[in-house]
């Protein structure tokens, strides 16, 4: 008997593309298991603050509002490690000369004058704020601040806060993103929105969260706790 027929007894035609494909089936499931975890990996869901008109103040602009011996006192933490809400307010007065009152101011202090307004806000102010990255205020517009002790014109501080997410490093690499990019995420709901030109911004002592104002939240129709899926970079 021929060595040929030693090992098979008939006369079998086998399709050489056919094994081709088998075999190329073979590795692509064998590459799909080994990097299954990875490429199911889920991106972390972004916890979603709204973020109210507030202000941002100097030591000296403090002083002159509320005193020189009226100490800057804490009312309760925030979200980002270090920062939380002050115990006290002040109104604030767009060129209409009408006023929003009871505006909360946010610390520790700053080394400039900031004060953030929604679209809505500026609106009823009668100021055109520029919607920029906060402590941008070479076009901020003009507002004046009045506080228990005294009142003061602020030609440049009033501002619309770019949408941004805070996170650190570590969540940076997962995300693919590095500070300054631009992204786009979703928020699911009943009114689910997606959310472009999203600012990052990366520090290692900041919690992972997105920042939205309250046009962009009621937009959305945020109620309580949300989060926002990443959807990639702009």
């Amino acid at each position: 008997m021929s060595e040929k027929n030693q090992f098979c007894d008939c006369n079998v035609n086998i399709d050489e593309n056919y094994l081709i494909s088998l075999l190329a089936d073979e590795i692509a499931k064998s590459i799909e298991n080994k990097y299954k975890n990875f490429v199911k990996r889920e991106l972390p869901k972004i916890p979603v603050g709204v973020s109210n008109r507030h202000v941002h103040l100097t030591e000296k602009t403090f002083h002159k509002l509320f005193g020189e011996e009226t100490k800057f006192e804490s009312l309760r933490p925030l979200y980002q490690p270090g920062e939380f809400a002050s115990k006290h307010t002040l109104t604030i007065v767009g060129s209409k000369l009408r006023c929003i009152e009871n505006v909360r101011i946010l610390g520790p202090l700053r080394k400039y004058d900031q004060v953030e307004v929604s679209l809505t806000d500026s609106i009823y102010l009668g100021i055109e704020p520029p919607i920029v990255n906060s402590g941008s205020l070479e076009n901020a517009a003009p507002l004046t601040l009045v506080g228990p002790k005294s009142s003061i014109y602020i030609e440049r501080c009033a501002i619309i806060a770019n949408r941004h997410i805070h996170m650190n490093s570590k969540e940076a690499m997962i995300l693919g993103v590095k500070d300054g990019d631009l992204c786009k995420v979703r928020i699911q709901g009943i009114k689910s929105t997606i959310f472009e030109n999203v600012l990052i911004r990366i520090n290692d002592n900041w919690r992972l969260q997105i920042h939205l104002d309250t046009d962009d939240a009621n937009a959305a129709f945020i109620k309580g706790e949300a989060y926002a899926e990443f959807l990639g970079k702009m």
